[in-house]
């Protein structure tokens, strides 16, 4: 979207016109549309950065193995940190939760640790704000469960309560209200080298049955959908047949869209695999629920009535099939140049951790090497100890990684309710 485009949007918000259908949802969305005063309280309360939480988390970051060189501290103290999108003119990023706040998290003196930790736009009632992301013009999306909003220049205006909205797709309009469910109804967000905004919508079953398989897949849930980021206008179902993303990035370097997906649950410790993916144009259909990586899901305890489900012509199976059940979540490409040589343009994914394995795995960060060609080599753990090996609890869950300006890379974990900071020095 150009600026000029751009321009006229930011005018109709602030001469309050509409942007799509009032929502009659019980929050001030239709108040901030029209850049109306919601809340006379400016004040917004921040969380603490220091204490006794705080210091137990540095103290189990001392059990936190990486490679030589690198050091991994702690960033900021963010309740249920989620996904993070990290501001394009300012040091600062927003930060997603599963619940009902988005973060702002503001490193004000620039010395590699945040100053304040408070609520974005907290005069709107969010819904599982879950995915956050920016336009290349610096407006600020947020995707709930089941809508999206996008902020013009929230980096710049989220001091006070009230901050200025555009609803890009109102509350019932991502999906149909039937198809809600907990399961499975955290988004993530991308605007991708097209200027479009790019959703996962992963599927609530934990095998979608058989009546449901084709409607899915002409709205995209188990998929990837992208539309304007400004209006929701030319909407399409990008990619099918996955079954619960939760990360994805563009490589920079081809434009291809990489994503995680999470495996069927019910099947054992060791099957099927967690999958990490490679969309290089749209259309294409990655196997889901007939495959899991390259293990066949139709027919299988957990899909009985898919016994007789044909197979996806052109299935295109992973890039990397992960150990099962670790949940593999959000996934960055490493842009900067302060890692080795090793690290740059590779992958790094967040592995969440099992939560019904007969022995936990995972809570690790993980690194995919990319290859001359585009495509991906082997896995290897990168960052590991947030798992005890020894009681088998878990000190803290990976959830996501950031890059950074200057060449860190940001965790957050939603267990701990923290954001660490990795760096490396010769």
């Amino acid at each position: 979207m150009n600026r000029i485009a751009i321009s006229a949007v930011s005018a109709a918000v602030l001469a309050g016109m509409s942007m799509g259908p009032v929502s009659a949802a019980p929050d001030n969305l239709a108040t901030l549309k029209q850049m109306k005063v919601a809340t006379t309280d400016l004040n917004i309360p921040s969380v603490p950065q220091e204490g006794k939480n705080a210091a137990a988390i540095r103290e189990n970051l001392k059990k936190v193995k990486l490679p030589p060189g690198f050091k991994i501290e702690l960033f900021a103290i963010v309740p249920d940190a989620r996904h993070m999108a990290v501001a394009p003119s300012t040091n600062m990023l927003f930060v997603g939760t599963r619940k009902t706040t988005v973060w702002a998290v503001t490193d004000r003196n620039s010395d590699g640790v945040a100053d304040e930790v408070k609520s974005f736009a907290p005069s709107l009632k969010f819904t599982n704000p879950n995915a956050v992301c920016w336009t290349k013009d610096g407006f600020l999306v947020v995707v709930e469960h089941n809508r999206v909003l996008n902020f013009p220049a929230a980096e710049f205006f989220y001091e006070g309560p009230d901050v200025a909205v555009i609803e890009v797709v109102s509350k019932g309009g991502l999906i149909p209200a039937e198809e809600e469910s907990f399961n499975h109804g955290a988004r993530t967000c991308r605007i991708g080298p097209d200027g479009m905004l790019y959703v996962t919508l992963g599927q609530p079953y934990n095998v979608q049955p058989k009546d449901k398989i084709a409607s899915y897949e002409k709205i995209g849930i188990g998929g990837i959908v992208r539309m304007n980021a400004f209006d929701g206008s030319k909407r399409e179902v990008f990619a099918v047949g996955s079954r619960n993303s939760v990360g994805m990035d563009f490589n920079p370097k081809d434009g291809s869209l990489w994503w995680t997906d999470n495996q069927v649950d019910g099947l054992g410790d060791d099957i099927p695999p967690g999958e990490l993916n490679r969309s290089t144009k749209a259309g294409q259909h990655f196997g889901f629920p007939y495959w899991n990586g390259k293990f066949k899901v139709a027919g299988s305890p957990a899909a009985p009535d898919l016994k007789d489900m044909k197979e996806p012509a052109g299935a295109i199976f992973p890039q990397v099939e992960f150990p099962a059940h670790q949940a593999q979540l959000g996934m960055a490409f490493y842009t900067g140049k302060k890692f080795p040589s090793k690290y740059q343009g590779g992958v790094f994914v967040a592995a969440h951790g099992s939560w019904n394995r007969t022995k936990p795995s995972g809570a690790e960060v993980q690194f995919v090497p990319i290859k001359a060609d585009g495509t991906a080599g082997k896995m290897e753990v990168f960052a590991s100890g947030f798992l005890d090996s020894e009681t088998g609890l878990y000190r803290g869950r990976p959830v996501d990684v950031a890059v950074m300006k200057d060449g860190s890379m940001l965790v957050s974990d939603d267990y701990a309710g923290a954001i660490y900071r990795i760096s490396y020095s010769e």
